[in-house]
C-alpha cells in the first residue's frame, strides 16, 4: 500500500508497521502508538489525517449495515473512527495489537494471531497467550491473560449451534463456546499458535506435552506435599473466623470419610461394625428411633449440620492449599 504524503510528513521518527485500505484512496496506517487515519480530496472536503493514540482505557465497537463504528475512550475526550464493514476485523486487530503494546500486555515482539468476538466476549490469541475481555465494551483494563506456559490441555466440544473450546490452564479449564460457524477459525488459530509455543505437530501430541505430569504426583507424595502431608492451611480458619476445635473435627471427619474402612485400621473396623449391628448385637436397621420422644437427636442433628459446614469449609481451604503447592512445584522446577 502507497504511502500517502500527507501521512508521511505526521509519521515524524514513528514508522509504520501495519496499513488497512479503507476503500478509494483512503487508508489507515498503523504505528507503535497510534493509528494515522488518512482521507483523500473528495468534492466537498480537502484530503487530511486524523490521528488515533493507542493509550485508549476503553474501546467499543458498534456493527451497521455498511459501516462499523468504533469509539475510543481517553481521559479526557473520546474519539470516533468509521470504516467499511469489510475492513473492520482488521482495523480491530490492529487498534487491540496497538493497545496492548503500549499498555505492556504484551511484549514487543510479541503477535497477535487472531481476535474474535463473540457478542460480549472478546478473545485475543498472540502468540505466547490468551487474552479474554468480558463486558459490553469491546476492551477495557478488565480482562484476563493466560499464558501458554500453563496450558494443560486443549479440547473442542462440538454442539449444533456452537463449539466448546475448553482450554485449561494449571489443570483448570477455561471454556469458551464459540459460533458453529466461526469455531473452525478459531480452532485453527488457536492450535497453530499453540503447537509452534510446545513444537508440537497435533492436538494428541500437545495434550500428552502438556498433560499433568504422573510423576509430578508421585514427587508431591514423596515430598510431603500431597493434600494428606498435614500442611496447615495457607488461610487459616482464624483468618475466616472459624474455630480450631472445630477444623480439627472437620480434618478427622474428611479423612474418614474419604479413606475405605479397610485403609483406617482396626478401629475404623470396629466402629463400623458396631454401626451396622448396634452396641448390643441387635441390627439397628429394623429399630426405628422415636425422634419425637428423644430430645438428644434434635441436638445431634444440629451437631452434624455444624460439622456438615466446618468440612466443607476446610475442603475448600485444602483445593486452593493443593493449586498453591502444585504453582510452587512448578516455578521450583523452572528455576532448577
Amino acid at each position: 500500500m502507497e504511502i500517502p504524503d500527507l501521512v508521511q510528513q505526521e509519521l515524524g521518527d514513528e514508522e509504520i508497521r501495519g496499513g488497512v485500505n479503507l476503500g478509494d484512496e483512503d487508508a489507515a496506517c498503523f504505528t507503535p502508538t497510534r493509528t494515522l487515519v488518512y482521507r483523500s480530496e473528495g468534492l466537498l472536503s480537502d484530503e487530511k489525517v486524523a490521528s488515533y493514540p493507542h493509550d485508549f482505557e476503553r474501546l467499543t465497537v458498534s456493527e451497521g449495515r455498511r459501516k462499523t463504528k468504533f469509539s475510543l475512550i481517553y481521559t479526557g475526550e473520546k474519539l470516533e473512527l468509521s470504516v467499511p464493514g469489510n475492513r473492520s476485523d482488521a482495523v480491530l486487530e490492529r487498534l487491540l495489537e496497538g493497545k496492548l503494546a503500549v499498555s505492556g500486555a504484551i511484549a514487543p515482539d510479541e503477535s497477535l494471531a487472531g481476535v474474535f468476538r463473540f457478542s460480549e466476549l472478546t478473545l485475543v490469541v498472540t502468540d505466547r497467550q490468551l487474552l479474554k475481555h468480558i463486558g459490553n465494551v469491546t476492551w477495557d483494563a478488565d480482562y484476563e491473560a493466560f499464558s501458554f506456559d500453563d496450558v494443560t490441555g486443549l479440547e473442542f466440544e462440538e454442539g449444533s449451534v456452537a463449539t466448546a473450546v475448553v482450554l485449561s490452564f494449571n489443570e483448570r479449564p477455561e471454556r469458551i463456546k464459540a459460533p458453529s460457524e466461526e469455531a473452525p477459525m478459531v480452532r485453527k488459530t488457536l492450535e497453530e499458535a499453540l503447537f509452534a509455543y510446545h513444537d508440537v505437530d497435533s492436538l494428541a501430541d500437545l495434550n500428552t506435552k502438556v498433560g499433568a505430569d504422573p510423576d509430578e504426583s508421585a514427587d508431591e507424595a514423596g515430598n510431603g506435599l500431597g493434600l494428606e502431608s498435614g500442611i496447615d492451611p495457607l488461610v487459616s480458619n482464624d483468618e475466616e473466623g472459624g474455630d480450631d476445635s472445630e477444623t480439627a473435627s472437620a480434618s478427622t471427619s474428611t479423612q474418614a470419610a474419604t479413606q475405605p474402612a479397610s485403609e483406617q485400621g482396626p478401629t475404623a473396623e470396629a466402629t463400623t461394625e458396631t454401626r451396622a449391628t448396634g452396641t448390643a448385637g441387635i441390627d439397628t436397621d429394623s429399630v426405628e428411633p422415636d425422634t419425637s420422644t428423644d430430645p438428644d437427636i434434635t441436638e445431634l442433628e444440629a451437631q452434624v449440620a455444624e460439622l456438615t459446614a466446618a468440612v466443607e469449609a476446610q475442603n475448600e481451604q485444602l483445593q486452593k492449599q493443593e493449586r498453591t503447592i502444585k504453582q510452587l512445584i512448578k516455578e521450583l522446577r523452572q528455576g532448577r
